[in-house]
């Protein structure tokens, strides 16, 4: 593990002026709300402006954690260094100041502190000097331009750029932005965006997203038709065609001939870039409206929830689309990298907003509680570049020559999700997506209303809702009932609802007064799930894949044992206070091995194997014994 900064590396001159520079800021600069994913009409869900969210418990506790340590520890200085030499020929470093921008400013409107604002004007201050005559941002030689990971890395100082200026509405900010687009327009021309770098054009044409927001914030029709271009290119010769193969129905894994250079230009299996792309097709489609947009997202989508997510809510092998989901017993190379799941999470959160379904909130829910949380060390300073089903964690390599990699700057980028979607709204009134500790205060027409959940879960089943109208008034309350929670039951004010069903949103359409309480009962329980072969079984509590650490069951080989299940086929969970407060979850779950009833000690995916060696090794799926006497 490492640090990653001297703190504010002496950018102000003493402890006063910095204060006073922090405090005037703050009151300079609003948070402003993530209007970059919201436009009127065109989105189901909108997210609340997020310092009115706040989360506590185990999952606001991850998040402060994240925020303290992964973002507010960042030495901007070092993300901004290569663009002042640009010597590079090949490496994706330029990737970095975008990736750790764009998590700051999320967290500045999450908690409106000065201290990250500061850090952020310095950060953009320091970009944008790097900024030649012509428009360029990047770190590559003048010869190996539009090559490599160089627009890929563009992107994501143009993604930062426009988060910037979406909190401080900086003119300097935004021409600097368009200075940067027009260059890369300039030097593209005519020619096809998809010949250019990476994984079939994939990295390059995933510029595509912030290219859509810089038309929104300007109107420039000309930004409108380069991204309309980006898009054609896609289904040209050797393009990723993103497009036309998701629609046909080609699994993401079987797009293309397994290549002879894994990581190379004809790979167009590359998750983590793929999934980019239809970020960006989203923002297109939010514009022009055009279905065959919407539907190559949502087949894409589907294909990855059908073929690759794994239980813990990630997938990946080598960092591309495998088929991942019936084959996620078999140990395989560099498992559900960290940047896949915080873009498979963010590209659930675009379709949570645009359509308003429920399952991709269960997906985002999955994937935080298990593979996201699962990569991120526990004091929330970095964070694994690959996660295992049955093995221990460990910390990728550096990259680039800089003290951090693609996977720490990608990480905190999917935490700062959790607060945009937690409590969202629709045009009827306030969306409870995910349950805890949360209070929320929602703006209705002519209204103000303040949601407060009071709960220990995923611990405890029960979640108590209060909510809380400025004046007694008619709006709708959306409480999301998880696929995983087979028998849900809702009181509000104690009269018991009916018409409740497992992954959908029971909509509460009342007359809302102040102190009006709802209580939310899931059916937390031992699921044995089985792989596609039945030949290995893992166990689910709620939200949460259940592991077993070494550290808890010391001596025990664990593939020697078999669940006792009850007539449901349900295995029971005895929670028990665990004496490490790095493991957060622990139960106690009867198993039988060698004909002797016994207990094995089960801790939550995220908390095993999180002493970082490998003294806590963990398994997830478990081997059924065979026996030849069945068939």
């Amino acid at each position: 593990m490492f640090k990653v900064c001297k703190y504010l590396n002496g950018y102000f001159f003493n402890m006063k002026f910095f204060l006073f520079t922090c405090i005037f800021f703050l009151f300079l600069l609003p948070a402003h709300s993530n209007d970059s994913l919201w436009i009127s009409g065109a989105t189901k869900f909108r997210p609340l402006v997020l310092g009115d969210e706040k989360i506590k418990g185990y999952v606001g506790e991850k998040i402060d954690a994240c925020i303290a340590n992964s973002i507010k520890t960042m030495d901007v200085s070092i993300l901004v260094a290569p663009f002042k030499t640009r010597i590079e020929t090949r490496y994706w470093q330029s990737e970095f100041w975008g990736k750790w921008f764009t998590a700051a400013c999320d967290a500045y409107r999450y908690t409106n502190d000065p201290l990250i604002l500061a850090k952020l004007k310095q950060a953009v201050e320091g970009l944008m000097a790097t900024q030649t005559k012509d428009g360029y941002i990047g770190n590559y030689k003048q010869e190996a331009r539009l090559k490599e990971w160089d627009i890929w890395g563009r992107k994501y100082c143009l993604l930062g750029l426009l988060s910037y200026y979406e909190i401080s509405k900086d003119k300097k900010v935004l021409g600097s932005a368009k200075m940067l687009a027009d260059h890369l327009i300039k030097e593209i021309a005519d020619r096809n965006i998809s010949k250019f770098g990476n994984f079939r054009g994939m990295a390059a044409s995933s510029v595509l997203e912030p290219i859509v927001l810089l038309y929104n914030y300007t109107k420039d029709a000309r930004y409108l038709k380069f991204a309309e271009a980006i898009v054609a290119g896609w289904e040209q010769a050797d393009g990723a065609k993103l497009i036309s193969k998701s629609i046909n129905g080609t699994h993401v894994a079987e797009r293309f001939p397994k290549p002879k250079n894994w990581f190379s230009p004809e790979n167009g299996q590359k998750a983590y870039e793929m999934m980019s792309c239809y970020e960006g097709l989203i923002e297109l489609y939010k514009v022009t409206k055009k279905e065959e947009y919407k539907a190559a997202v949502e087949k894409a989508v589907k294909d990855i929830i059908d073929t690759e997510i794994m239980i813990t809510g990630s997938g990946s092998s080598l960092e591309c689309w495998y088929g991942g989901k019936d084959k996620q017993c078999i140990p395989a190379k560099n498992m559900m990298e960290t940047c896949v799941t915080a873009t498979w999470i963010k590209l659930c959160n675009r379709m949570l907003q645009l359509t308003g379904k429920p399952e991709y909130a269960d997906e985002i829910e999955k994937a935080f509680y298990n593979a996201l949380l699962g990569s991120m060390t526990p004091d929330g300073k970095s964070w694994s570049k690959y996660s295992e089903l049955n093995g221990h964690r460990h910390l990728g390599e550096m990259q680039c020559g800089m003290p951090l990699n693609c996977c720490i700057a990608s990480g905190p980028r999917g935490m700062m999700v959790i607060p945009k979607m937690a409590i969202m709204m629709d045009k009827y009134g306030p969306v409870v997506n995910l349950f805890g500790n949360i209070k929320a205060k929602i703006k209705l027409e002519n209204l103000d209303v303040s949601i407060t959940q009071e709960s220990f879960f995923p611990k405890s089943n029960e979640v108590v809702i209060y909510v809380d109208p400025s004046k007694k008034a008619v709006f709708n309350l959306k409480i999301r009932i998880p696929a995983w929670s087979d028998q849900t039951s809702i009181t509000v004010n104690g009269d018991i609802l009916n018409s409740i069903k497992p992954g959908s949103y029971l909509e509460i359409k009342r007359k809302w007064s102040k102190g009006d309480k709802v209580v939310v009962k899931l059916d937390l329980k031992g699921k044995i799930l089985t792989d596609e072969n039945k030949r290995h079984f893992a166990i689910q509590y709620g939200p949460l894949i259940l592991a077993a650490d070494q550290r808890l069951n010391s001596g025990q080989n664990c593939q020697y044992y078999e669940p006792v299940m009850d007539k449901l086929q349900q295995i029971n969970c005895r929670l028990v206070e665990s004496a490490d407060p790095d493991i957060y979850f622990l139960a106690k779950l009867p198993f039988r091995t060698g004909g002797q009833l016994t207990e094995l000690n089960l801790t939550d995916y995220a908390s095993s194997g999180n002493t970082w060696n490998r003294d806590s090794g963990y398994m997830v799926w478990f081997p059924y014994l065979l026996d030849p006497r069945e068939k």
